[in-house]
């Protein structure tokens, strides 16, 4: 079940990141996905090593630094896309 939620959550903070972030980006969904995982996994991270992981009620100093986190690596994880697979898509 941690496998499940690890996606939904990392799909969720993926198409908020893009939507924050200014301009079109290019990665397919299942990049932007993966991107939001690592997004909440570095937040997780951030937010332990402040010692704000645990707190009553809802996190929402946690879930900030998982956002922050997914917008980061979105956009350097799209600019990384269209380096190195961008200019393929269009020859065609």
């Amino acid at each position: 079940m941690g496998w499940l939620w690890a996606i939904i959550v990392g799909f969720v903070l993926g198409l908020i990141a893009k939507a924050i972030i200014p301009g079109k980006q290019h990665s397919p969904l299942w990049l932007t996905t993966i991107f939001g995982i690592l997004g909440a996994i570095v937040g997780n991270a951030v937010a332990r090593g402040l010692g704000v992981a645990e707190t009553r009620g809802i996190d929402w100093s946690r879930h900030v630094f998982q956002l922050v986190a997914a917008i980061i690596i979105v956009f350097l994880g799209d600019m990384a896309y269209m380096a190195l697979w961008g200019h393929k898509k269009h020859r065609v």
